[in-house]
């Protein structure tokens, strides 16, 4: 097996409409106001979005984000909207392949985006852009799209994006209310 430090990976995926960037220092104050817009949209299902961040914390969270990255311990993107000239526009959320098992090869996609983005296919490209990667360059033999039972929207994405329902985990998670939470478990194989 290649060590995953070896391993050429891209730091921008290109949509049609979405680019994905690897996290870099710098845009810290840019996703504090992002995810402060989106905090009532986040927090029924984001842990680390029960409170505003300061523009401070989110940029030692983005700098954490791209040490992980090239270390290949978690690889967090950031959502754009995709300029007509193929830049990177309105930071839109993020994304990534995260709880990376570089033995078995495999890997669980998450995301989130701001509310008056959703709706609009960002993050449903996003998650095919990650799969084509995670199959491709990272040789995966399973991606897995976790979430739970009660996000309607974010298992609409997984089954828009071909992954297949394995089963639901009852009682698997506490919720932000501290109640147990059932979370369902989406794959797909090559």
């Amino acid at each position: 097996m290649t060590d995953p430090l070896l391993i050429d990976i891209p730091e921008r995926l290109d949509g049609e409409r979405t680019v994905l960037l690897m996290p870099r220092a710098g845009v810290g104050a840019e996703l504090a106001v992002v995810i402060t817009q989106a905090l009532s949209h986040l927090r029924p299902w984001m842990p680390w979005a029960q409170e505003a961040p300061t523009a401070e914390s989110s940029e030692m969270v983005v700098r954490r984000m791209q040490a992980d990255f090239i270390a290949r311990r978690d690889l967090c993107f950031h959502i754009y909207a995709r300029r007509a000239d193929g830049s990177p526009g309105r930071l839109l959320g993020g994304t990534g392949l995260h709880r990376m098992d570089w033995t078995v090869r495999k890997f669980e996609i998450g995301y989130w985006i701001r509310p008056e983005a959703a709706g609009q296919g960002h993050v449903s490209e996003a998650v095919r852009l990650l799969t084509v990667l995670a199959f491709g360059p990272l040789d995966a033999r399973r991606v897995e799209i976790r979430c739970d039972a009660c996000n309607v929207r974010s298992r609409a994405v997984a089954e828009r994006c071909g992954f297949e329902l394995e089963g639901i985990l009852k009682n698997d998670a506490l919720g932000m209310d501290g109640r147990p939470r059932d979370i369902c478990v989406y794959s797909r194989i090559p």
